[in-house]
């Protein structure tokens, strides 16, 4: 009997009410985090890059409803990262449900015949995003519109985001008030203002406001890091040109502005 090309294979990703906040690359991670507290070493020990990690604590940070690592910025004691309780525990239960996870695979793929199609069909549904923000949240409020409806999202800090999507996203996502869903913005639609932070006179519907982290420059763009309410974070990616003339610096108090309709929902 000839063998099937396909091969079951997986891995842990942790699930919480706000979302999904764990991998084996964010495992790795905070394991490093808790033996050495420094993102540098933790990074390197499990294969990320400086930015990759950082990028990393700041998703996990925002989807898991409380923090799990606490991080301080370098000066007269230094800087590091220190994992929370709330850490520890996802950490915990990552390694104790890896090992029957590993078992699961084989007894599955022992049973695999004759399901090439299938799973060919199954692989070209599964899908990832490349948006830099993701936020979980629980629905609040639905505007009905003529053509498209408007949803709005409270974080568990506090802050709104709203998103305009079509009736018929509406309704394939099955929304409702008091449900929980996921918010998606790309860094590249959010713009920065500054202006102390107050909200500014535009036609954009979502303007959260916060204090710069991190400004790190490329060789075209830079990015920003702004927090948030509720150790959330956003993450925007403007011109090297702009961020002179803003003069952006770590404490800075900023906007992040976007549209909603710059807003993809999906669900918790």
């Amino acid at each position: 009997m000839a063998r099937s090309p396909f091969t079951i294979v997986g891995s842990i990703r942790l699930e919480t009410r706000q979302g999904g906040v764990a991998n084996p690359r964010w495992m790795a991670l905070l394991s490093g985090i808790d033996a050495s507290h420094s993102i540098t070493a933790a990074a390197k020990s499990a294969g990320l890059s400086y930015k990759a990690a950082w990028d990393a604590i700041d998703t996990m940070n925002n989807l898991a409803g409380t923090p799990v690592v606490h991080t301080t910025v370098g000066g007269k004691g230094g800087g590091g990262a220190r994992m929370t309780a709330r850490g520890r525990n996802l950490l915990a239960t990552y390694q104790m449900v890896d090992e029957e996870n590993r078992r699961f695979l084989t007894d599955m793929g022992s049973r695999l015949k004759h399901a090439d199609r299938d799973l060919g069909a199954l692989r070209r549904l599964s899908m990832r995003t490349s948006a830099r923000n993701q936020w979980a949240g629980r629905i609040d409020r639905i505007r009905r519109g003529a053509v498209n409806d408007e949803v709005e999202i409270r974080l568990p800090g506090g802050d709104r985001i709203a998103a305009v999507i079509t009736h018929e996203s509406l309704e394939n996502l099955g929304l409702a008030v008091g449900q929980e869903a996921i918010a998606l913005v790309k860094a590249s639609a959010v713009i920065v203002g500054t202006a102390g932070g107050r909200r500014m006179r535009l036609s954009a519907r979502n303007q959260l406001s916060g204090k710069v982290t991190r400004v790190t420059p490329g060789a075209v763009n830079t990015e920003i890091v702004i927090a948030l309410k509720g150790d959330k974070t956003v993450a925007a990616i403007i011109t090297n040109v702009a961020a002179r003339e803003l003069a952006l610096k770590v404490g800075q108090k900023a906007l992040a502005i976007f549209k909603a309709s710059s807003v993809i929902l999906g669900m918790a």
